[in-house]
C-alpha cells in the first residue's frame, strides 16, 4: 500500500516527503531512491522527528497501526493510517482517545468510500432509486504462505476478519448507518502455520430486513478479487474492479475517487482545520461491529468443539 500512496500522493499538490520509515534496510532504501526520498530510517521516531514533518501516512503491519498512530499524534503529527486502525476494539478505542486528547488529524484508509462506484450505489440507495434486498460480497487470495502482495516473505501475519473483511464491514455500516447492525460469523478452520482461519463467512441484516453475505478466503486458487452484487427491487448492480456495472455487462459511467481522492481529502482536512470523511472517531462503530463478528465466530467455534 505504501507504493499506491506514493503514486497517489505524487499527483497532488503542495505536498512533499521528506522521509521513509521503513522495516527492511535493503527494501527502504530501494523505495527511497526511486521516489526520490532524501531520508530514510528504520526508526519511525527519528523518521517523525525530521524537519518539516507534519503528517505521516501509516502503512506498516496492522499489528502496529494503534502503537503507531498513538506515537505520531503524541509527538505533534497528523496521521492517516491503513486499514485496521488497530486489531481489537481496545487498540481502536485507545487511538480514538488519543484523537480527541490531541486534536490532530487522524483518518483511517476505509478507501471505499472515496470510490466512486460505491458513492454511487449509496446515493441510490439513500435517495430512494434503489430499494436493495441483499448485498453480496466477495474477497479471494492466494495466501496458504505468509507473502505480500508482490510474493515476498512477510515479517508478520495478514488477517481476514480485521484486515480484509473490515473493507466490507465499514461500507456496509456507511450504507445502512447501522452501529448495531444484526451481524454474525463463522471461521473455517485455522492454518497449521500460519495459526489463521483461511475462510470466514460473514452475515449481517439491517433494520429494514436487508440481508448482506460475505465470502472471504486466503485459499482461493487464483489472483486477489473482490466484488460487490447489490440486488434490488429495480435493479441488480456489480462492483468489479472499480467499475459499476448492472448484470447484463451494461457500465454505468462514475469518475474520479480512489486512493487519490482518499490523500486528498487527508490533506484537505489538516489544512481546513477540520475531522476528514472517514476519521478514526467516525470509524470506530466498524470496529465495534467487527468485535461483535470475532465474539460470534469464538462462539461458533467452542459449541462446534463443545
Amino acid at each position: 500500500m505504501g507504493l499506491n500512496h506514493i503514486k497517489a500522493i505524487k499527483t497532488l499538490e503542495d505536498v512533499e516527503v521528506i522521509t521513509l520509515a521503513g522495516g527492511v534496510e535493503v527494501d527502504a532504501a530501494a523505495f527511497a531512491r526511486e521516489w526520490g526520498i532524501p531520508h530514510y530510517s528504520l526508526d519511525l521516531e527519528e523518521c517523525l522527528k525530521q524537519p518539516g514533518v507534519d503528517a505521516v501516512l501509516l502503512a506498516s503491519p496492522n499489528q502496529v497501526h494503534a502503537q503507531q498512530a498513538e506515537l505520531a499524534m503524541r509527538m505533534g503529527k497528523h496521521v492517516q493510517v491503513e486499514i485496521p486502525m488497530g486489531l481489537s476494539l481496545e487498540e481502536s478505542q485507545r487511538v480514538v482517545a488519543v484523537e480527541k486528547e490531541t486534536g490532530m488529524v487522524c483518518m483511517v484508509c476505509h478507501t471505499q468510500r472515496y470510490y466512486a462506484a460505491h458513492n454511487e450505489i449509496v446515493r441510490r440507495v439513500r435517495e430512494g432509486e434503489l430499494h436493495l434486498h441483499h448485498v453480496v460480497q466477495q474477497t479471494y487470495f492466494m495466501r496458504r504462505e505468509n507473502t505480500n502482495m508482490f510474493g515476498k516473505p512477510r515479517s508478520w501475519t495478514d488477517e481476514l476478519l480485521w484486515h480484509q473483511a473490515c473493507h466490507t464491514v465499514d461500507f456496509c455500516y456507511w450504507l445502512f448507518d447501522e452501529p448495531e447492525i444484526d451481524a454474525w460469523a463463522q471461521a473455517g478452520p485455522d492454518h497449521l502455520e500460519l495459526g489463521i482461519p483461511m475462510d470466514i463467512t460473514i452475515g449481517m441484516r439491517s433494520k429494514d430486513g436487508v440481508l448482506v453475505t460475505s465470502a472471504q478466503s486466503f485459499n482461493n486458487n487464483g489472483p486477489i478479487s473482490s466484488s460487490y452484487r447489490f440486488i434490488g427491487e429495480e435493479d441488480t448492480f456489480l462492483i468489479k474492479k472499480g467499475k459499476l456495472i448492472t448484470t447484463y455487462g451494461e457500465l454505468i459511467p462514475t469518475q474520479g475517487g480512489g486512493i487519490e481522492a482518499q490523500d486528498q481529502e487527508f490533506l484537505d482536512a489538516i489544512r481546513e482545520g477540520r475531522k476528514p470523511k472517514t476519521s478514526c472517531l467516525t470509524c470506530l462503530p466498524t470496529m465495534g461491529i467487527l468485535d461483535r463478528l470475532q465474539k460470534s465466530m469464538d462462539e461458533s467455534r467452542d459449541s462446534h468443539r463443545a
